[in-house]
């Protein structure tokens, strides 16, 4: 496979000038731009703040001002949280748990099996058990019952003594199973953040869900987490504002907020504004006492170092999602919220070897939708729809998202069951799916389906798959061709291979967290040549860097085996590569890791 060649950049005392030349494509495909960045901005935040030029740049370039530099560094939920009650019916979920605490009522919760409606139903328990109210919780099976809440499920809760039953994650499409819930006498408060194309159950008691058409509270990058956070808030407020805490202690929220971040992050929500604040102080929680359960599934994944977004979102999330994938979600929360150390230490060994099975099911569901994708010509459509028989519903979004990346395009996994099928799908940025599978299911194409605009859930009937590939082609045709001439490798600086230390990755921390939105900042690294390459992992390549002065660099390209990187990196030629910066913990001291991202040959 040819890789064309790549245009050096250029830089000057190690920080890159504004304008570049115009850059060839490197071997994701992608062109490589430079941030743009008001040299003034820089040089003035540098100076304000006492901080590195680097690091100046890195927030000019995002947008920061000198006079916000402090503050965006340092996030505060004290300047930062707003009135939970600025969402729509917020005050009327308060009201109606409000009641049910002060009269003893048993409040039943009903949560999603992935991160964030784990985490939810965590927070919701943990503040619940805090302040001596009882509440049941249900998690569906994500084989037998499916996302969201049903009637039984409704029933069940209500027969074990549940007045009211609060929703997260989900709920906010469930009209049928709400309005037969509150015929029974059952008062339904939800908690969700997917996007709504049609009113709010009408039976609902409250429906707190910042993605509802007329809510106004500029909080739609909240997760289920988010919202239940910002519930227990205003509830606390409430029961405070009625005298319960004066015979009592009062809970300390900020012990919840680890769980919160948790779900923001897994959920790959945006990383600005609110939530970036929330995962900020998260990662706070988690890094000081923090949440057990997630403390002892730290120590069996692996975590070293300050904890990080990379930790949630790819340590203990997915540790934590293969509860729920191929496992029961109950294992999950039971761990967030047991007090047995013990117990705690057999489930996180449980989710660890429940992972490592999560890891072989996807890829053989992987390499079946490939053979499906190539001998069918699939790849050639605007959004790949792949189905096949008996597909683990478990692990088809972590394939469609791998997919996804290979193809750089929509891609829905449906793994078909008699007549129907249950698909997810991932997308890239610019194209809603979301949107687009809420539109099909309300047109009558889906039997269930929606999500947001990078992920999406669908139920289908199997004779309708010809239909589906037809109308989400035609949709989105034109918003995934211009997504596909604006790919680009978003470049901060580039850098010598003296900056790939342990101490440089801590001085770009300051700027995290890191995530969908606010993206970790890459650097590159010119004329260099790979040595001592060799496989590890599951496809994954290790090797090192040697620039034309001999300095040498340590790097890791993930899952580069077989792609396009590789035939780069093993070339023995002078390339220009670019990665993250880490601290490499397993050697020590102030040893860095460059983690590559790209590749293409110098000219």
């Amino acid at each position: 496979m040819n890789v064309p060649s790549f245009t050096p950049l250029t830089a000057d005392a190690g920080l890159p000038e504004m304008a570049l030349p115009p850059m060839g494509v490197a071997a994701s495909g992608r062109f490589w731009r430079l941030r743009e960045a008001d040299p003034r901005a820089t040089l003035t935040i540098a100076q304000t703040a006492e901080i590195e030029p680097v690091l100046a740049r890195i927030l000019a370039a995002r947008g920061v001002s000198a006079e916000n530099t402090a503050r965006y560094l340092s996030p505060s939920l004290r300047e930062d949280m707003p009135d939970p009650l600025v969402m729509k019916d917020m005050d009327r979920a308060v009201e109606r748990l409000t009641s049910a605490v002060l009269s003893g009522e048993t409040i039943g919760v009903f949560g999603d099996y992935d991160v964030d409606g784990t985490t939810a139903s965590a927070i919701l328990k943990s503040y619940f058990d805090w302040i001596g109210v009882a509440s049941l919780i249900y998690l569906p099976d994500r084989i037998t019952e499916g996302y969201g809440p049903s009637a039984e499920a409704f029933k069940s809760l209500h027969q074990q003594g549940a007045g009211v039953i609060v929703t997260v994650d989900c709920g906010a499409s469930a009209h049928e199973p709400i309005e037969e819930a509150t015929r029974d006498g059952v008062d339904i408060v939800v908690f969700d953040h997917h996007l709504m194309s049609s009113a709010p159950p009408a039976g609902a008691t409250a429906v707190v869900n910042p993605n509802r058409t007329d809510d106004l509270s500029g909080l739609e990058n909240l997760s289920a987490a988010g919202v239940a956070f910002m519930g227990m808030v205003a509830l606390n407020r409430s029961l405070r504002d009625k005298g319960f805490f004066q015979n009592k202690p009062e809970p300390n929220l900020t012990r919840l907020l680890d769980l919160t971040a948790l779900g923001l992050v897994c959920d790959v929500m945006p990383i600005n504004g609110l939530t970036r604040t929330l995962v900020a102080q998260g990662l706070k929680i988690f890094g000081g006492e923090g949440n057990p359960g997630l403390k002892a599934l730290g120590e069996r994944a692996g975590v070293k170092g300050p904890p990080s977004t990379y930790h949630f979102g790819f340590l203990l999330g997915p540790r934590i999602n293969a509860a729920g994938r191929i496992g029961h979600a109950r294992l999950a929360f039971e761990l967030m919220t047991t007090e047995d150390v013990t117990r705690r230490r057999e489930l996180a060994e449980r989710l660890h070897i429940l992972n490592a099975e999560r890891q072989e099911i996807e890829a053989t569901v992987q390499e079946a939708a490939l053979r499906d994708i190539e001998g069918n010509q699939r790849h050639a459509d605007d959004v790949i729809v792949t189905a096949g028989e008996g597909w683990h519903p478990g692990v088809i979004g972590i394939v469609a998202g791998r997919l996804k990346e290979t193809y750089d395009r929509p891609v829905i996994v449906i793994g078909l069951d008699g007549d129907e099928g249950k698909g997810s799908g991932r997308s890239i940025t610019g194209v809603d799916l979301g949107a687009a599978i809420s539109a099909a299911r309300n047109d009558g194409l889906l039997l269930a389906g929606g999500g947001h605009a990078m992920a999406a859930g669908l139920t289908i009937a199997r004779n309708k798959l010809g239909a589906l590939r037809d109308r989400l082609s035609k949709t989105l045709r034109a918003d995934i061709q211009r997504a596909r001439e604006n790919r680009t490798l978003e470049i901060d600086a580039v850098v010598g291979a003296s900056a790939v230390t342990k101490s440089f990755a801590e001085l770009i921390a300051r700027a995290g967290p890191y995530g969908q939105g606010n993206p970790e900042p890459a650097f590159a690294l010119l004329n260099m040549r790979g040595t001592h390459l060799k496989t590890v992992g599951k496809g994954h390549l290790s090797l090192t860097l040697k620039s034309d002065t001999g300095e040498s660099v340590r790097a890791i390209a993930f899952r580069a085996g077989g792609e396009p990187i590789e035939e780069v990196l093993r070339s023995g030629r002078r390339f220009h590569v670019a990665g993250k910066i880490r601290a490499d913990d397993w050697r020590g001291g102030d040893a860095g890791q460059l983690q590559i991202s790209d590749a293409a040959f110098a000219e």
